[in-house]
């Protein structure tokens, strides 16, 4: 796993970085963080002085968003802190609605008793699980040995994208790359010798077109297959929550699938066709891949018993989360039984017994040796988690004070927004522009809450901008900044800065096209709104 992927390791220190960065870049980090340090404490200060003309809890709050949204979008310091210090403030400051009959403290930290927080901590054990005992590598060993897949330059760049697309489904998008990264320098590290022979060219794979498109691929997929399910990003969670709250629409395990298929899978055809567009293998065809691939799995050896137990708990999961749905289809969501098992099978609960039996089923019963053990356990992404619990109680804050939805009136009269389209969009672009430069976690966390009501306040259904707003929160396929998956893959010195903005700003503008109408239709096609 690399550092950017290891616990903790997804929000670093520019310390822990400037190994990885250019003079340049470094030169560059240190300024931005340099003045966000100093901007966001004045930012804060200055909020806090001037008449704005809200009331006292929504100018509080104003000062509190602002400065966390400055520390965010400059990572003057590590984003899962800038979170935390954020709800400090605000119950310090009082930036709670003025009606609150709950002591401050109880209403800003009250946010990390949803039921979310506890479906990411079971669904990051799960992730744990499959990367201590390999079942990640046996997958992706896998699909690449499916007979012609590995012979094949095209084949094998595709190959890694739907393994990376379908394993960031369910698990973190920066662990689904930091564990086809790997795999992908050893195909790259063994192949390049034949791909140069063959195009009779540079050797070095670090010039080679075909170990772009691969790493290139490894990072988009994952940040697209992410969308397909509500646990494939922490995005997702926080968003749906968002909505669930300001709309009263509860958004299903099912429901979120069936949205967001059709639209991942015309995303995923698009990455294909630019990304093999603009960085063109120099071969088609390659030999030695398939022995590699066939050492490889050899090496694996059979299903261990860890592997076993890892697969039975994901099945367990994964079957409580559809089974509502399943039930909804085939009985209606007015039947009693569906209402039942959905208050029944919480999707928080069931991840955290799907996580329990980890630790309950036996690898060496003899030694009392379990699935999973607690110093496992204990090495998953908190901060995240931290940041998600801290954009819920964000967000939370801004609807009940007020404060979101006179934004979202005087952003809405002041741009002459009033069509569901025009919103949409807006919703779309600025996510997207906005996770180029910060947290995907953050930006969602930013731009949810204002959007909602903006588009109350317009008469439109709010749910399709929100939704739209959270899937270009996944976006950000520029920089090596945008995204863990995108300095994962740029590590391997493999992808030119240049060849990622190109490929990068021309998917994101088709991406954000996609999402706009794919959102606009296929919400309506499910019955969300």
């Amino acid at each position: 796993m690399t550092d950017a992927a290891a616990p903790g390791g997804t929000y670093q220190t520019l310390d822990e970085q400037a190994e990885k960065l250019s003079p340049r870049e470094e030169r560059f980090e240190r300024g931005r963080r340099t003045v966000g340090l100093i901007l966001g404490p004045v930012l804060l200060v200055l909020l806090l002085v001037l008449p704005l003309g809200l009331e006292p809890e929504q100018q509080r709050l104003a000062a509190v968003f602002v400065f966390v949204i400055t520390w965010w979008l400059t990572e003057a310091i590590p984003i899962p802190v800038t979170a935390l210090l954020g709800l400090a403030l605000a119950v310090v400051l009082k930036a709670v609605p003025a009606d609150a009959e709950d002591p401050p403290a109880d209403v800003v930290f009250g946010a990390f008793s949803s039921s979310t927080i506890f479906l990411f901590i079971g669904g990051f054990v799960i992730a744990q699980a499959m990367r201590v005992h390999g079942l990640d590598r046996r997958f992706a060993f896998g699909v690449l040995s499916v007979p012609g897949v590995a012979r094949s330059t095209t084949r094998t760049i595709i190959a890694f994208g739907v393994i990376s697309a379908t394993l960031s489904a369910f698990i973190s998008n920066t662990a689904a790359a930091a564990m086809l990264f790997p795999i992908g320098m050893g195909i790259v590290a063994t192949l390049s010798g034949m791909v140069a022979e063959q195009a009779d060219g540079d050797r070095d794979p670090t010039r080679l077109r075909f170990a772009t498109a691969l790493m290139l691929m490894i990072a988009y997929a994952a940040s697209i297959g992410g969308l397909l399910t509500p646990i494939g990003s922490p995005p997702n969670l926080i968003g749906r929550e968002l909505i669930e709250q300001s709309t009263d629409t509860r958004i299903t395990f099912f429901d979120w699938v069936a949205t967001a298929a059709p639209i991942v899978l015309v995303m995923f055809v698009v990455l294909c066709v630019v990304l093999l567009l603009l960085n063109r293998p120099e071969v088609r065809r390659i030999e030695g891949a398939e022995a590699y691939v066939r050492e490889e799995r050899a090496k694996l050896g059979p299903m261990s018993r860890g592997e076993r137990n890892t697969m039975l708990a994901f099945g367990v999961a994964v079957a409580l989360w559809v089974l509502p749905g399943l039930i909804g289809l085939i009985l209606g969501d007015g039947s009693q039984v569906y209402q039942d098992v959905l208050d029944r099978a919480d999707e928080g609960a069931v991840a955290i017994l799907a996580a329990a039996l980890l630790f309950v089923l036996p690898v060496d019963w003899a030694r009392r040796r379990f699935t999973l053990a607690w110093s496992d356990a204990v090495r998953i992404d908190w901060g995240t988690i931290v940041l998600f619990g801290s954009g819920i109680a964000l967000g939370g804050l801004l609807a009940d004070t007020g404060l979101a939805k006179v934004v979202g009136t005087n952003l809405a009269d002041a741009l002459g927004l009033s069509q569901l389209l025009t919103i949409t969009l807006l919703a779309t672009v600025v996510a997207v522009i906005i996770s180029e430069t910060t947290s995907n976690t953050a930006s969602v966390s930013i731009v949810v809450p204002i959007v909602l009501p903006i588009a109350q306040s317009a008469g439109v259904e709010p749910l399709i901008p929100a939704l739209a707003a959270i899937f270009g929160s996944s976006y950000g396929f520029a920089l090596p900044v945008s995204t863990p998956p995108n300095a994962i893959v740029y590590g391997s010195g493999m992808v030119p800065i240049t060849k990622m903005v190109r490929s990068g700003v021309v998917f994101d503008v088709i991406g954000a096209v996609v999402i706009v109408l794919g959102v606009t239709v296929m919400a309506g096609v499910v019955g969300l709104v």
